[in-house]
């Protein structure tokens, strides 16, 4: 049987969200399926899973976004494809905080702050600590509660974050995400 391809979810799939993990994945090797990215998601989990299979490099970075709609949107309904299907292993998410009147809440097992610092607390949309312990408020992160994921990381939003997460300065809250996760997921070591 073939090895299972490991898999990484982000619940942001603006133009912002997708270049700063399309720039993190070249970093440490691994492959962002930009077909998934879009405000909201516009690919079915059956199509997503299709493209996850042909990629070559690991782990596999797979964007959704609901944007703003109320409840399980396309974006959550394609992640919990992805998610629970199969022939993938998810190693974790990375859960990007929003203000829609539409949010909902999830819990995460850590946040990072915009500027790079691990907390118990969520985070908001611009990376700063929230006053809640282990859960954020987003638009596309109601289904991760349901999924039984190894590791959820609280996270401002993608590749914005008053420029602190720019793909110009190098993307470093993605990026340190991705490496708290890998970690924490014991698959890969850090790439730092």
């Amino acid at each position: 049987m073939d090895k299972k391809k490991r898999v990484i979810l982000f619940t942001d799939g603006d133009h912002y969200a997708l270049k700063a993990v399309e720039h993190v994945a070249k970093e440490i090797g691994g492959r962002c399926i930009t077909m998934s990215a879009g405000n909201p998601t516009l690919l079915s989990g059956s199509e997503i899973v299709k493209l996850i299979h042909k990629a070559s490099d690991d782990p596999i970075f797979v964007l959704f976004d609901d944007a703003g709609f109320k409840g399980e949107g396309r974006g959550e309904a394609a992640m919990r494809y992805v998610a629970t299907h199969p022939s993938l292993e998810v190693l974790g998410a990375v859960a990007v905080a929003s203000r829609t009147s539409a949010s909902e809440w999830t819990k995460v097992d850590v946040s990072i702050d915009r500027f790079g610092n691990l907390t118990e607390h969520g985070v908001d949309k611009s990376g700063l600590a929230d006053l809640e312990v282990g859960r954020i408020d987003g638009d596309t992160v109601s289904v991760l509660d349901e999924l039984a994921l190894p590791i959820v990381i609280g996270i401002g939003d993608l590749g914005k974050m008053a420029g602190k997460d720019s793909v110009e300065e190098g993307a470093p809250i993605t990026k340190k995400a991705v490496e708290v996760l890998l970690e924490r997921s014991g698959k890969y070591g850090t790439t730092s």
